[in-house]
């Protein structure tokens, strides 16, 4: 069963994956559609660039493969988008290339299955949004890159703390110390504050 929230499709996982694990391998097409275009920004994200289509490809497939490890009760979405950021990792350095910040953050928006900003949005608003967007873009350039996907998963892929420390493999205490450091380093890169903390907490 499928319905939609915010926009975007919202799927029963655990019944999708028991249905798979069932032998009926074509329900798995529904965690695809429902998480392709999660998967695409994150590969983008990572710095997979123009090969995050293939990816993304290969990351399904794996997740596929290994449906039989996956946890019952866990949400599908951290443990593909740590497959992602695995394979986007090992594609990035078998291609010994590095993107920018704000060439990845450009294919973000162009890969996106959602636009960012809607597209009923005042132009206005619109227009400063994407400068506030190529701010930020910028001022993650002058990150670590550790710093750069913690911020790159709790603010650009809107994950909570637990799923950015499940994608990136690290305890949730390494997540907030290392946010907080990055943090405080965007808000001395940055013109304006661009990020906003859940709650208006302060991360000092």
């Amino acid at each position: 069963m499928r319905t939609r929230e915010g926009g975007r499709i919202v799927v029963d996982e655990g019944s999708v994956i028991a249905r798979v694990r069932a032998g009926e391998p074509e329900a798995y097409a529904e965690l695809v559609r429902a998480h392709t275009g999660v998967a695409l920004r994150a590969a983008v994200a990572f710095g997979a660039g123009a090969d995050a289509e293939d990816v993304v490809q290969q990351a399904f497939f794996k997740a596929y493969r290994s449906l039989g490890a996956f946890r019952e009760g866990e949400s599908f979405r951290p443990w593909l988008l740590r497959i992602v950021v695995n394979e986007t990792r090992n594609t990035v350095r078998s291609a010994a290339r590095r993107r920018t910040l704000a060439g990845r953050e450009a294919e973000l928006r162009g890969s996106s299955a959602e636009p960012l900003i809607p597209e009923s949005a005042d132009p206005a608003v619109a227009a400063e949004q994407r400068e506030r967007s190529r701010e930020l873009a910028r001022a993650l350039d002058g990150l670590s890159e550790e710093q750069r996907r913690v911020v790159t998963c709790r603010y650009l892929l809107e994950m909570d703390e637990a799923e950015t420390a499940r994608v990136l493999g690290w305890p949730r205490g390494t997540v907030k110390s290392r946010l907080s450091r990055a943090l405080r380093k965007l808000g001395k890169l940055l013109p304006a504050p661009a990020l906003t903390t859940e709650g208006g907490e302060e991360h000092g």
